[in-house]
């Protein structure tokens, strides 16, 4: 495969904070703002255990992805591990799976971003019609083009972000906390932990896991960070460790100030009646705008990840080649960007929250087990350039229970995002079918 001429580089432009938020601020925005209601409505509290278990593996994996991250500093993050370990029918599956499963991840993203925006402006004096996808479409495309700037802009963007949303997530929960713990108030009595039983913990960890897909977002930017051998595997452990337990502490904290009732007529807008739960109607906007900021940050470093990867199918000639352009101004590859933009702009009209979160847990979790071998297969050749500077302790072993718990936590997609998954799979052997014969 050919490697990155001088001439068709990108700018390594990323420090630690900038790509530690392509991380956390990828998997702040679902987990946080859309899943504590849907989840406890499905497992109850045990829905702590089904954020928990989607934590634990994806740190497993996060740990395999920073040993291949540092041996392989370069954009296209798991595809270009994948194809470098297992050839480039393989990485072109991950390839595509990887990118499109970013586009449908975007778009949930924007899609409940639109629908914070129109619940900010409902509860000031203003009033407006149902505009909810010509605001997600709008933010699809301002954020293209600020990834087409430039990934300095974009990752300036992306610390602004996330330091004010962990600031306001920071405030609400601990204050939730003491509430709950009975030190600002009466304290809550305990729900039953697990009302519907041990098997809906799993279903659900499969549906939530959606918002565990941001960390390895962090290794398809690595051809743009700086210093990589340090800064990737603080990003990505770091990242995963962080969001893990503000996902955990948000469960306990929902769980235990709102009803099971409460909870069923909320949904996914359970954590903006925590807000006012606590503050009242200052609450409730404090919630509004950081639900805004998280799935913007969330859709930003999608898209920038998402294109990413593209410039890396289209480097290796496995996709046309204007998708490995590179702006001479921005040291940005453009056309994929715009691609990456229509497209999320595009899902963004069928505004099924679920349908597009799943189908992006789906092809990632066969993303991140095909990271798991991948490592295998590194270490068990030991070629010469493979060197990393971060090496996975008992590395057979987490990577070995990664890839398992991967393609297990599969068996409890809904059948739907099971078959599109399945289809975009296909349409990949299609593609590649056809660029072989024509090559």
């Amino acid at each position: 495969m050919p490697e990155e001429s001088p001439d068709n580089h990108l700018k390594r432009t990323l420090g630690l904070p900038a790509t530690l938020s392509v991380g956390v601020g990828t998997m702040l925005g679902a987990g946080i703002f859309v899943f504590p209601g849907l989840a406890a409505n499905e497992a109850g509290p045990a829905a702590i255990l089904s954020f928990a278990i989607g934590g634990g593996i994806a740190l497993l994996v996060a740990l395999c992805t920073a040993e291949l991250a540092t041996a392989m500093p370069r954009s296209g993050g798991a595809y270009f591990h994948v194809s470098r370990s297992f050839g480039e029918f393989a990485g072109l599956l991950v390839g595509v799976a990887q990118s499109t499963g970013l586009v449908f991840a975007s778009a949930f993203y924007l899609v409940a971003f639109a629908d914070y925006a129109l619940d900010l402006i409902a509860a000031t004096p203003l009033s407006i019609a149902e505009v909810s996808s010509a605001f997600a479409v709008s933010a699809a495309l301002l954020l293209t083009l600020v990834n087409i700037v430039g990934s300095g802009e974009s990752g300036r963007l992306q610390s602004v972000i996330v330091l004010l949303l962990a600031a306001l997530l920071i405030f609400l929960f601990g204050a939730g906390l003491l509430r709950a713990a009975g030190i600002t108030g009466e304290a809550s009595g305990l729900p039953e932990f697990a009302p519907f039983g041990v098997m809906p913990i799993f279903s659900t960890a499969a549906f939530v896991f959606t918002s565990y897909l941001g960390f390895v977002q962090i290794s398809t930017v690595a051809g743009e960070v700086r210093n990589p051998g340090r800064t990737l595997p603080v990003a990505l452990i770091g990242s995963v460790i962080l969001v893990a337990v503000l996902y955990v502490v948000a469960l306990f904290v929902t769980t235990s100030l709102l009803s099971a009732e409460r909870l069923a007529e909320t949904g996914s807008t359970t954590t903006i009646e925590l807000g006012k739960h606590l503050f009242g109607e200052f609450g409730k906007m404090l919630v509004l705008l950081a639900g805004l900021l998280a799935t913007l940050s969330s859709a930003n470093a999608s898209i920038l990840s998402s294109s990413r990867t593209l410039y890396a199918l289209g480097h290796d000639r496995l996709a046309p080649a204007w998708t490995a352009t590179v702006s001479a101004r921005f040291r940005t590859p453009y056309f994929a960007i715009l691609l990456v933009g229509v497209a999320v702009a595009t899902l963004t009209l069928l505004g099924d929250l679920k349908t597009l979160a799943e189908v992006a847990s789906a092809l990632h979790l066969l993303i991140y087990a095909l990271i798991c071998g991948a490592l295998l297969r590194q270490r068990s050749q030991s070629p010469d350039e493979y060197t990393p500077t971060f090496r996975v302790p008992a590395a057979r072993l987490v990577a070995v229970s990664g890839a398992a718990c991967c393609l297990g936590l599969l068996a409890f997609m809904e059948p739907i995002a099971l078959a599109i998954g399945a289809g975009v799979l296909v349409a990949a052997v299609a593609w590649y079918m056809r660029y072989r014969n024509v090559g």
